[in-house]
């Protein structure tokens, strides 16, 4: 399996805090700050930044499912519904594989707070491409 602290390196998993704490099969488990990176204009959590999140997981826990020598995954598609605010703390996403097709995956992603109230709840869909 890749080294996923080596891989995040300079991108926006890195800039938003983002850290992976789990990854099993058809299982990822990721921790995000919520602070000056991830706020809106407003001192709440910004909605594109859980969505970030959720894809993170997703497309985490679908690499983790595929050939690394023949496949490669990208997200295709997610929606998110954003259920509670939070200004503070730390949230957490908890994505789990609902289909592992051979061409695509759909994850379903549960971000909670710290008081394991649920935050925003996403549906992402990865291609899975072979790689050329």
């Amino acid at each position: 399996m890749m080294d996923i602290r080596e891989v995040c390196k300079g991108t926006l998993i890195e800039t938003l805090g983002i850290e992976i704490t789990e990854i099993g099969q058809g299982r990822v488990v990721a921790t995000m700050p919520v602070d000056h990176r991830t706020h809106q204009p407003f001192g709440l959590l910004h909605g594109g930044a859980s969505v970030a999140l959720a894809e993170t997981v997703a497309s985490i826990g679908a690499y983790a499912l595929v050939d690394h020598e023949t496949e490669s995954v990208v997200g295709l598609e997610i929606n998110a519904n954003h259920i509670r605010a939070v200004r503070s703390g730390m949230v957490t996403a908890t994505g789990t594989v609902l289909h592992h097709g051979k061409t695509t995956m759909v994850w379903d992603i549960k971000i909670t707070d710290e008081q394991q109230r649920l935050v925003s709840v996403s549906r992402c869909t990865i291609a899975v491409m072979k790689k050329s």
